[in-house]
């Protein structure tokens, strides 16, 4: 159990370099989406190449176990945001991004620590970040560690929440994916991910995306310093 992970794999970039960190370290590990009735369910479709050019690599291939896809429904049903609604994307009144699903990621963990109690699974992976995202408090590290401390109380387990992007910005994230994989697994991720918040696939150097959407800039930014730095 000690060198067992369970991944959160949404399809996106985060969590692909999430998925790759977790192969180079633990020898058994398996992945868990969510549809919750996002407006970019594409990724749902996209993480399954990521997942066949992850299971056609010599070393990591081995250690991929099964992937888990569960259904919240509810989720989307009791949110009024741009990820679940056909609305612009903008600030709220109380300060924070429309992009913000209250919950989210309080409610993903949670179901993974349960689907990694069934399973046998010690270490959950997240590619929460406060660097990118300082505006949404279900990414924040005391979230995440006073989460923890919940889930091993009322689960009596010794699960490890880790949160490998926490302090990483999205230049950061794709130098982490080439120290982890070389320019196979950057280009994998550029190919075989999905980002932006609208669900558009129009090919850009980064990848695909609207190229306008608050995490296709993001992840523009992060590439052009990333390139910038390579070349």
């Amino acid at each position: 159990m000690s060198d067992t992970a369970l991944v959160l794999f949404s399809g996106g970039q985060d969590s692909a370099t999430c998925l790759a960190w977790a192969l180079d370290r633990f020898g058994h590990v398996e992945t868990i989406g969510f549809d919750y009735g996002q407006r970019h369910r594409i990724e749902l479709e996209i993480r399954t190449e990521f997942l066949v050019w992850v299971r056609n690599h010599a070393q990591w291939a081995p250690r991929l176990g099964d992937d888990h896809l569960l259904t919240l429904d509810a989720l989307g049903a009791i949110s009024e945001t741009s990820l679940t609604r056909s609305v612009a994307i903008e600030m709220d009144t109380g300060g924070l991004p429309n992009t913000f699903v209250p919950g989210r990621n309080l409610i993903f963990l949670t179901f993974a620590a349960a689907l990694a109690y069934r399973r046998g699974l010690k270490h959950i992976v997240t590619g929460v970040c406060e660097t990118d995202y300082s505006g949404y408090p279900d990414c924040r590290d005391d979230t995440i560690k006073a989460l923890q401390v919940a889930l091993n109380l009322g689960m009596e387990k010794r699960f490890v929440l880790h949160t490998p992007l926490m302090w990483r910005d999205k230049r950061a994230t794709w130098e982490l994916a080439e120290r982890l994989g070389g320019a196979p697994l950057v280009e994998a991720i550029r190919a075989h991910t999905h980002s932006c918040y609208l669900g558009d696939r129009t090919p850009r150097p980064w990848g695909a995306g609207c190229g306008t959407c608050p995490a296709c800039e993001l992840r523009a930014r992060g590439w052009q310093g990333y390139a910038e730095g390579t070349s």
